[in-house]
């Protein structure tokens, strides 16, 4: 490794690390998050072959958030109040700085932008990332009426960014019924439907022959949250007993499972300090490019189906890594929802669902398993192996957050390069200054359904939104009324798509639908 003294600042990762904490394994140890977080972190650390002498030179320790902070939600058995002093009282360490991150899932990616930036300036040497979640023990304690104790409160000081969920909120979006992610995608895919001019079931069909890949891949994965059925298309498309539907084009097998028990890590270090704790040269991995971008509010996307701060994003680091979409050996596309998938891979680097190089290195959210906001963290654990395993090549990692709301993106490669301080605000710049649509919020008369979905709680339709235009074009949303069975039944019987409708607002400003007649 003489050839790191040339660049001593150069940022490298050198240590990845994850753990898993299935309930019916027989060595179930019924850990919190901190605990996953930091078995991740002491694997991270083996994994560099020199965890001694590292331990010592970690000057931050970063965490991503849980769901219960990033969503505020009661934890039923506590949690920590600083999770980053959580999880290095538990590795002996203390060093001076604890970062807290703010939410989404694209911010493991967005840490390791931000932390290899920061160690090329010299800010700091050695950083670890880390993240957990223990959904699973939760529920499972929860159902059985078993009794835990996850509070905690390190001392510390820790840079607290808070959760950031109000960024992903909209406030006409809420009153009409987007209360989840499965909704707001659930029109986003159905909106990208429209665009492909497809049917119901050929659509359901592509969803099913670009995920089903990604459940065979997390079959044979020994770090998945359980053990992963080969699925085929049409057994992830059919809805059934086993496969109820969540969001009209969603059926469960097609939704992030975020009941898991994973812990993922990640050390990143100058190439200085690696020379001199000994990390062996196989095992230093470099981020050869790297991109960030935000895309407008859901409802003021004049697109629906598609994110074009995802699709820049990703064609930016690839350029900037100075390859091309065919000089990439592996790829990892963030999977909570197909439409996560296909609008990055599919709609603009133009892969297939059956490319031989795959689209996921651990099989994906709805089968690898979806541990809320970290999940990224173990695709870049991953990937991590994938290019010290095949010198020369190269990897990409798209990293989601929000509802196609925030994209980062990172190609890694063993391959040594210099660390370039790259920008993302004249890309920011461009698509900010891209026309949007401001949603009428009391929008009455005639219009046509642009994109729609049917919101189900075990299966049982409960009401159905929609997004439309009216014959100006201006942009609306509506709901069923309460009870209105008579219309969800006509939108599972025939395809909503560009059916015409009459909206009218009521005294809550919700604005309501009933299907007319062309001519009506």
């Amino acid at each position: 490794m003489s050839s790191m003294k040339n660049a001593p600042n150069t940022p490298v990762v050198i240590g990845v690390g994850q753990s898993v904490d299935r309930l019916d394994s027989p060595n179930y140890q019924c850990w919190s998050a901190a605990d996953l977080a930091a078995q991740a972190a002491r694997n991270a650390f083996a994994d560099c072959t020199a965890p001694a002498a590292l331990l010592a030179r970690i000057d931050a320790i970063v965490t991503t958030r849980t769901f219960e902070d990033f969503y505020g939600a009661p934890a039923p058995f506590g949690k920590s109040s600083n999770f980053p002093r959580s999880v290095a009282k538990r590795l002996g360490i203390n060093p001076p700085h604890a970062i807290w991150s703010q939410g989404g899932g694209n911010s493991p990616q967005d840490l390791v932008n931000e932390f290899c930036q920061r160690i090329a300036q010299g800010e700091f040497e050695a950083v670890l990332l880390c993240g957990g979640e223990a959904i699973s023990t939760i529920r499972n304690a929860q159902r059985t009426g078993q009794t835990l104790d996850f509070g905690e409160d390190p001392d510390g000081e820790v840079e607290d960014r808070t959760s950031g969920i109000d960024k992903f909120r909209e406030e006409l979006a809420r009153r009409h019924g987007i209360l989840n992610a499965s909704i707001g995608y659930a029109l986003a895919e159905n909106a990208r439907r429209a665009h492909l001019g497809l049917s119901r079931v050929d659509y359901a069909l592509e969803m099913g022959r670009l995920f089903a890949p990604f459940a065979a891949t997390a079959a044979t994965n020994p770090m998945s949250a359980w053990d992963v059925p080969s699925y085929s298309a049409e057994e992830l498309a059919t809805v059934t007993g086993g496969n109820r539907w969540v969001a009209d084009p969603f059926p469960i097998r097609m939704v992030s499972r975020d009941q898991v028990n994973l812990g993922a890590a990640i050390l990143i270090a100058s190439r200085r300090v690696a020379e001199e704790v000994g990390i062996p040269a196989e095992k230093v991995v470099y981020l050869h490019g790297h991109a960030h971008a935000t895309e407008k509010p859901f409802l003021e996307r004049p697109d629906i189906g598609s994110s074009p701060a995802a699709r820049r994003t990703a064609r930016l680091a690839i350029e900037r890594a100075g390859i091309t979409v065919a000089d990439i050996a592996a790829f990892d596309f963030y999977s909570c929802f197909p439409i996560a998938v296909s609008n990055v891979a599919i709609d603009e680097l133009g892969l297939s669902a059956d490319d031989p190089r795959k689209l996921t290195v651990t099989g994906g959210l709805p089968f690898f398993g979806g541990p809320g906001n970290n999940y990224a963290m173990h695709a870049i654990a991953e990937m991590v192996k994938v290019v010290r395993a095949r010198p020369g090549a190269a990897g990409l990692v798209g990293a989601n957050g929000g509802w196609l709301s925030k994209y980062s993106v990172g190609i890694y490669s063993a391959v040594p390069r210099p660390w370039r301080d790259w920008r993302d605000e004249a890309l920011q710049a461009e698509l900010d200054a891209a026309p949007a649509l401001t949603p009428d919020a009391t929008f009455a008369g005639h219009g046509w359904i642009e994109t729609y979905t049917i919101f189900s709680v075990k299966g049982t339709p409960r009401y159905a939104v929609i997004l439309g235009r009216s014959s100006e074009g201006l942009r609306f949303i509506a709901r069923t009324a309460e009870s209105d069975d008579e219309t969800i039944k006509a939108m599972q019987d025939s395809d909503p798509l560009g059916r015409l409708v009459y909206v009218h607002s009521d005294a809550d400003g919700v604005c309501h639908f009933h299907f007319l007649e062309e001519g009506s």
